[in-house]
C-alpha cells in the first residue's frame, strides 16, 4: 500500500507520530517490540473496516524519548491521553505482544473511550510458577532460533542483510527501547493479573497457532482471567499472525467488530 505521511500531535506535552488511516468507527492500533510498520498489508486491510490510529511508541522508530517516560504504565496513560486529545469514543482497541500488555493495562484503568479490546498474542502477566519460563527471552536467544520460534513461515521474516543503514538503525533503536519497557520484570507486570477484573468491555484473545514466544496455551490462560473474553487461534502463524495471515487476521477482527 501506498503510506500516508504520519500525523503529530501533543499528548500531555509528549510528541506523538501516528498513522490516521481509513474512515468509520477508531481503530487504535497498538505496535509490539519490533516496532510500527506501516507497510504492513495488514493496516490497509484493517482500513477498510474504521479509522486506524497507529501511534508510535515513544523511543521507538525516530520518535522522541522523554527522560520520565520508562515503563508500560507511562505508556498506558500516554494512550488514554491520546484518545481525549483526539476525542475518540466507542473505540475498538487493539495491542500486539508489548502492545497488547499495553492496551490491557489502558482497559484495566479506563473502558470510557474504549468499546471492545483485542488482544494478539499479547505478554504482560505471569501464568506460571516463578521458576517456569512464560515467555521466550527476546533478549538473549540465537536470533535464528528467535526467528523461528516468531514465524511459522521463516521465509516471511524479514532479510535483515537487505536492510539499509537507515533501517537497521531504527532496529536497533527499537530493540533498546523494548529493552527500555520490557526488562525489568521481564515482559509483565506482577500486579495485572488481579486488576484484569476491571476490565468490562467484550474482549478477544488472537494467537498464532504456532507462536514460540508466548504460547497458545498462555494465550488461553490469559483470558480466562478477563471476564467473558474469548480465545482464538490463527492456523499458520506464529508471533505475529497480522504479518504471516493479514486475511485471516482482518477477518477475524471485523467479525469481531460488527458483533452486537
Amino acid at each position: 500500500m501506498s503510506v500516508m505521511a504520519p500525523k503529530q500531535l501533543l499528548a500531555s506535552g509528549v510528541p506523538l507520530s501516528y498513522l490516521d488511516i481509513g474512515e468509520g468507527p477508531p481503530i487504535l492500533v497498538l505496535h509490539g517490540a519490533g516496532g510500527l510498520q506501516p507497510q504492513a498489508p495488514f493496516l490497509s486491510l484493517l482500513a477498510k473496516h474504521g479509522r486506524v490510529i497507529a501511534p508510535t511508541h515513544p523511543g521507538f522508530g525516530t520518535a522522541e524519548l522523554p527522560d520520565w517516560i520508562d515503563s508500560v504504565d507511562d505508556l498506558a496513560y500516554l494512550y488514554l491521553d491520546l484518545l481525549d486529545a483526539l476525542d475518540l469514543r466507542d473505540v475498538t482497541l487493539i495491542g500486539f505482544s508489548m502492545g497488547g500488555w499495553i492496551a490491557a493495562e489502558i482497559a484495566v484503568k479506563s473502558t470510557a473511550r474504549i468499546a471492545r479490546l483485542i488482544l494478539v498474542d499479547s505478554i504482560g502477566i505471569k501464568v506460571s510458577d516463578r521458576l517456569t519460563r512464560d515467555i521466550t527471552d527476546i533478549f538473549g536467544t540465537d536470533p535464528g532460533e528467535l526467528q523461528r520460534l516468531t514465524y511459522y513461515d521463516t521465509s516471511k521474516a524479514p532479510d535483515f542483510s537487505a536492510l539499509s543503514d537507515e533501517a537497521l538503525e531504527i532496529i536497533a533503536r527499537n530493540r533498546e527501547a523494548s529493552a527500555l519497557y520490557l526488562w525489568e520484570p521481564y515482559c509483565h507486570n506482577p500486579k495485572l493479573t488481579r486488576r484484569l477484573h476491571r476490565i468490562t468491555v467484550p474482549t478477544l484473545l488472537l494467537w498464532g497457532e504456532n507462536d514460540g514466544i508466548v504460547t497458545p496455551a498462555y494465550g488461553r490462560a490469559f483470558a480466562e482471567r478477563i471476564p467473558g473474553a474469548r480465545f482464538d487461534v490463527i492456523p499458520a502463524a506464529g508471533h505475529v499472525p497480522q504479518n504471516e495471515q493479514p486475511e485471516a487476521f482482518v477477518e477475524r477482527v471485523a467479525r469481531f467488530i460488527g458483533e452486537r
